[in-house]
């Protein structure tokens, strides 16, 4: 399945966000973005939010390089204003937001499950990517 137009550009910024340490700055512009349009599509953005904050942590290793730099392409995609369609666009400008998220699910969908599993497995309770962003965060100098 290939990746929803334009997308491709975000996968080289999320290179560059990964190799900068930019990922702390990257969640909690995540945590700061009103996503209440995205209606059942906060879950995958909230799952999303928290496997790159616990890759980042180093607490979590189970993932491809090519799935967390699609989950971070993911995410930057979403805090970003002007994408295929801008968010201020009130009635549609989550839509392609929602396209990407899906995509990515559904590409990753055996590494996302797995991570899931293992989130569960500790017993922490899925949360909002809209919660508080530090605790997404976590100790920056943990990063992989």
């Amino acid at each position: 399945m290939n990746p929803p137009g334009g997308f491709s550009r975000y996968l080289k910024l999320a290179g560059r966000y990964l190799s900068l340490g930019r990922i702390p700055v990257l969640l909690a512009a995540v945590g700061r973005k009103d996503d209440r349009r995205l209606g059942s599509a906060r879950d995958q953005l909230a799952l999303l939010a928290q496997l790159v904050g616990a890759v980042w942590r180093g607490e979590y290793k189970g993932l491809s390089r090519q799935a967390l730099v699609a989950a971070v392409a993911a995410l930057i995609y979403f805090v970003s204003p002007l994408d295929a369609i801008p968010d201020w666009l009130l009635a549609v400008g989550f839509l392609d937001d929602i396209a990407v998220l899906g995509w990515v699910m559904t590409s990753w969908k055996r590494e996302l499950e797995a991570f899931r599993a293992w989130r569960d497995g500790r017993g922490e309770a899925s949360s909002s990517a809209s919660t508080d962003s530090m605790a997404v965060i976590g100790n920056r100098e943990n990063h992989p």
